[in-house]
């Protein structure tokens, strides 16, 4: 599965080293889904960094505030909340389906990774590690609510 990106103005400006204007994202596999849509691990093919893709159909019942707060990211980053790297727009199966594809920083481990890690071998999750999760999550809500984001 193949996702071709023709940059925008702000995307060229974080892709100053690439001298096309197609960025080619080799989607590896899924890893993960939700009410909202599923995400893919991502190879970029001319620089072979690790990217996660989250792909959204856009209801146009609803307006989708999503790409809105990653671009405010990018503005004031936070070292606890991933980074949007670029966005595409792709068309679906059906004639009017529209997703929107959002670019992210790859995080490889996740909360529930490290929990299903520790109930397998049938152990608790160390205290140290839980402290710092939840401050990195404290962290990373503060920062959004500074910036009048709530998140849901």
């Amino acid at each position: 599965m193949d996702f071709v990106l023709k940059p925008t103005i702000a995307n060229c400006l974080h892709r100053k080293d690439l001298r096309s204007d197609t960025i080619n994202y080799d989607a590896q596999r899924m890893i993960g889904h939700g009410s909202f849509g599923a995400v893919f691990l991502a190879k970029v093919v001319e620089t072979d960094e690790m990217v996660a893709i989250k792909k959204v159909l856009q209801d146009k019942r609803f307006k989708n505030r999503e790409l809105q707060i990653m671009r405010q990211l990018v503005k004031q980053p936070h070292p606890y909340i991933v980074a949007l790297k670029h966005h595409f727009v792709s068309k679906g199966s059906k004639s009017d389906d529209v997703y929107l594809n959002l670019v992210l920083e790859f995080v490889p481990e996740t909360i529930y990774s490290i929990s299903k890690y520790f109930n397998r071998r049938k152990e608790s999750i160390p205290i140290f590690s839980v402290k710092l999760y939840m401050y990195q999550l404290a962290r990373a809500l503060a920062h959004i609510h500074g910036m009048g984001i709530c998140h849901r």
